[in-house]
């Protein structure tokens, strides 16, 4: 048979059929509007959590660009302050490539976001299938057992849109990598600069980072079959080609990633501090201190080594941690996200049944609140990761039937990424990359490494499938591989649904809560407490175990009577048919948690997602420039939303800003507020009025008005230089800020000394725009002026009267600098020069990567031609 390895990306194409492949496009396309009907005919609006935060954290941002036209590198929103390079990176360079996402994703047709994103979940990993040579209904087989994976519609639900995306163009990125090891350089170089470029600008670089152990796999195999072959050479070139497609997609997101890897090492995931750790008290901060986070926050969502067989029935562990509904058919059913409590779940509709009879039963009833139906090792989650029942069969299947290199270095990097998806419910192996794997102890939340095994699982049963359908004495050669196949992984979920105890129902927190419930009622608990919670998680895992069985005895009926010879069609029939039984899974599984009512009307997001309060609007009234604290959702990003405030949520925030919350606004987990015989200690307030901290919202109705606040900037009397940061931050434990500062000794040539403050001495805000602010200053002697903004090391330029001044540090994390005496105005600006100099190196970049993809598709359509021509004479 003569190889394909060789013929251009328009000859396989054209090989597979044109319109096969046009058709197959097509059907995704429907497929993702079905999924998400009726609300992609509406026009609706998914609602989705760390959009919110998304949508809050850059509002301030998007209504300055709305007004000015012009992109602010900087925000107050939260935090006090700090850069927008991870909350809204915005680049000239980058707005090319946009464009080249949109015409991909369809979403210049104007397709809803969430119908592009699984389209483009399929359509990646069709490409992906093509690259192997594989016919284009395993290409469908593939694609769709891909992209209905249950964790990409869990993170589209929680908003994590960023990582959705980078996960979009992952298949088609490696696509190239396989191609240019099958001896398409020009067309796999091009292939994986492109879509390499797309996924770096999606700006997730936790999921690109484990694509690299994909990556990583797939040329080791290749590697180890190259010298197998004696081709270590076109080996050689291949990574080559692969070395300069990676540097153009790494010039063309240059803005993004310099200002990114310099951000970062500002913030807590560069993982410095300059405080000595308090001895006997547990570290609070997410940082190590040794450049990464530390252990307990790295593995504080680790999937549990039991929890790994979600991938075959999602609810072996309960699934999300969500009441379940009353719903029969579908006991799993998430009510809504987040939970809320007044609707019937089926722990209350127990109740109905007689289940709860008597006082004990009764009071059983009412603490079912306080329980979830999910029972695993992490501490919540939205949904298991189900890559379905029967992708499962077939995978293992492939792991025993398809040989060669490439085989092992998927399976290897399989079992890898469940391995390390354990974290700290595995230290041993998980602290080995964490310690010495580069960039490893930068990313949290181990379970999501199963993204590789989400990738590798179906394209190794893929290969499998076409392995079994290729052979016509299939079942005489590996009769006992294909019942192994289906028999372990049925025999499983047969056990599963027999004996759901194996996997238990009541993880460590829950027993805990058992306790309290147990003290609060005199010692004891309801009886029929226990069993109730059993009885209903242990119905789940059965229920699930049973669906996957019947999803598996499909699968293995349509291979059975195909390999038999029971149906005299093409294999197309088949192939298509167990990719229909995989739709319909995946399908239903992920309706568990996204359908109809996560959306809204696009009108109504801001209202139902960030409503306005009694208390927003009463602080929204005064139009000055001050800070809020939220006590209730101190640590939310909603209240950014309406508000500059001293609190709020981003994973990357100021290693700094981390500090002082660790040490001055926080106490033991508490908000460190002085509290007196008749209320709120304002003067004892000392960080909060320095933040300029005016307002205290108690809760949606009422505000505190603070009248110690310090406000936008004032003069000092004395500052006084300490030798390091331990004693800097001890000076803010009692300190006036109003009258005094501290600094550390390395800014004293920057700040000098300070003056006592005169009557009349004043320095008022003039101006306001996040990335410049301005103000009028009058002094009698001149001094130290401190202001209430985050002090940040680069980007912040300062002028007095025009003339160039330096911008020091005061109170750890606060701006100050050297003003002289009489009427001057003063004015900060936030434009790093980073900025246009990396953007001129990417669109450079990006200006060859097209030159790239041209020259591929000339050569393509060349050769093409060449091959029509030589191929008449034969057809004649």
């Amino acid at each position: 048979m003569k190889s394909n390895h060789n013929k251009s990306l328009f000859g396989i194409v054209k090989e597979k059929n044109l319109i096969a492949f046009v058709v197959s496009v097509l059907v995704f396309f429907v497929i993702s509007w079905i999924y998400f009907a009726p609300n992609d005919f509406n026009g609706d609006v998914m609602q989705q959590d760390d959009m919110t935060a998304g949508m809050a954290n850059g509002h301030e941002a998007a209504v300055y660009h709305e007004k000015t036209g012009d992109v602010t590198r900087w925000t107050d929103a939260l935090f006090g302050g700090m850069p927008t390079f991870q909350i809204s990176p915005s680049y000239s360079s980058s707005s090319i490539l946009s464009k080249v996402a949109s015409v991909y994703s369809l979403k210049i047709l104007g397709v809803p976001d969430y119908v592009s994103w699984l389209f483009m979940l399929m359509l990646g990993f069709y490409i992906l299938m093509l690259a192997f040579d594989l016919k284009w209904y395993y290409a469908v087989l593939g694609a769709v057992g891909y992209a209905f994976s249950s964790y990409f519609f869990i993170i589209m639900g929680a908003g994590h849109i960023w990582k959705l995306l980078t996960l979009c163009y992952i298949p088609p990125t490696i696509a190239g990598v396989v191609m240019c090891y099958r001896g398409k350089w020009l067309s796999g170089a091009a292939l994986t600069a492109l879509f390499a470029a797309l996924q770096l600008m999606s700006n997730h670089v936790q999921m690109t980072y484990y694509s690299g152990f994909i990556i990583a796999a797939l040329a080791i195999g290749y590697l180890c079959k190259a010298i197998g072959e004696k081709r270590l050479s076109a080996w050689a070139v291949a990574t080559l080609a692969l070395a300069v497609a990676g540097g153009l997609a790494i010039a063309a997101n240059a803005p993004n990633l310099y200002l990114s890897n310099k951000y970062a090492k500002e913030t807590m995931r560069g993982g410095h501090s300059d405080l000595t750790p308090v001895k006997g008290q547990k570290k609070q901060s997410e940082t190590a201190g040794n450049g990464g986070l530390n252990k307990d926050y790295i593995n504080m969502w680790s999937y549990g080594k039991g929890e790994t067989l979600t991938l075959m029935v999602p609810n072996v562990k309960g699934g999300a941690s969500m009441k379940p509904t009353r719903d029969e058919n579908n006991p799993a059913k998430i009510v809504s996200v987040p939970m809320t409590l007044d609707k019937t779940s089926k722990f209350e509709s127990m109740q109905e049944k007689g289940d709860f009879d008597g006082q004990d039963g009764q009071i059983a009833q009412q603490c079912m609140q306080y329980f979830t139906q999910y029972f695993g090792d992490q501490p919540m989650t939205n949904g298991p990761v189900y890559v379905g029942a029967l992708i499962c069969a077939l995978f293992l299947l492939g792991c025993i039937v398809v040989t060669g290199p490439v085989k092992w270095a998927l399976l290897a990097v399989t079992i890898l990424s469940i391995l390390l998806s354990w974290g700290g419910n595995f230290t041993g192996f998980t602290d080995l990359f964490v310690d010495y794997f580069p960039l490893y102890n930068k990313f949290r939340t181990p379970s999501s490494i199963l993204v590789i095994a989400e990738f590798t699982m179906p394209l190794l049963a893929v290969l499998g499938t076409c392995k079994m359908f290729s052979d016509k004495d299939f079942l005489t050669r590996h009769k006992w591989a294909f019942y192994t196949a289906f028999g372990i992984t049925g025999g499983l979920c047969l056990l599963f649904a027999l004996v759901p105890s194996l996997f238990g129902n009541l993880p460590k927190n829950d027993q805990g809560t058992l306790q309290g419930i147990a003290q609060q009622l005199g010692g004891q608990e309801p009886v029929t407490l226990r069993s109730s919670i059993k009885a209903i998680r242990l119905s789940l895992v059965s229920s699930d175990a049973w669906r996957s069985l019947g999803f598996i005895v499909v699968g293995f009926a349509v291979c059975y009577a195909y390999l038999k010879g029971w149906f005299k069609t093409s294999v197309a029939v088949p192939v298509l048919t167990i990719a229909a039984v995989v739709l319909v899974d995946m399908f239903l599984v992920n309706k568990r948690y996204i359908d109809s009512e996560s959306f809204v009307a696009k009108d109504d997001i801001p209202a139902v997602q960030i409503p306005a309060t009694q208390a927003d609007k009463q602080i929204l009234k005064d139009k000055s420039n001050y800070r809020v604290l939220d006590v209730q959702n101190f640590m939310s990003a909603t209240p950014s939303y309406y508000h500059k405030t001293v609190g709020g949520y981003h994973p990357a925030k100021l290693a700094r800003y981390n500090d002082l919350i660790d040490r001055q606004l926080t106490r033991g987990g508490q908000l460190n507020i002085p509290q007196g015989p008749t209320g709120i200690e304002f003067e004892k307030m000392g960080v909060w009025n320095m933040l300029n901290t005016k307002y205290i919202k108690v809760d949606d109705k009422t505000v505190i008005t603070n009248p110690a606040a310090c406000g936008n900037a004032w003069m000092v009397d004395s500052l006084v230089y300490v030798p390091n940061a331990d004693k800097e931050m001890a000076y803010l434990d009692h300190f006036n800020p109003r009258t005094s500062a501290v600094a550390d000794q390395r800014f004293a040539n920057v700040l000098g000394q300070a003056r006592s403050v005169t009557a009349g001495d004043t320095i008022v805000e003039t101006s306001y725009a996040p990335n410049e602010l301005k103000y009028r200053s009058h002094s009698a002697k001149g001094g130290v002026a401190v202001f209430s903004e985050i002090y940040f090391p680069w980007g912040w330029t300062a002028t007095i009267d025009g003339k160039p001044v330096s911008i020091g540090r005061v109170n750890y994390v606060l701006r100050a600098m050297q003003v002289p005496a009489g009427d001057h105005t003063i004015v900060m600006t936030f434009k790093p020069v980073e900025v246009s100099k990396t953007d001129g190196i990417a669109t450079g970049a990006i200006v060859a990567i097209f030159v790239l993809v041209l020259l591929a598709v000339g050569a393509n359509v060349v050769r093409w031609r060449r091959q029509s021509v030589a191929e008449t004479p034969d057809k004649q």
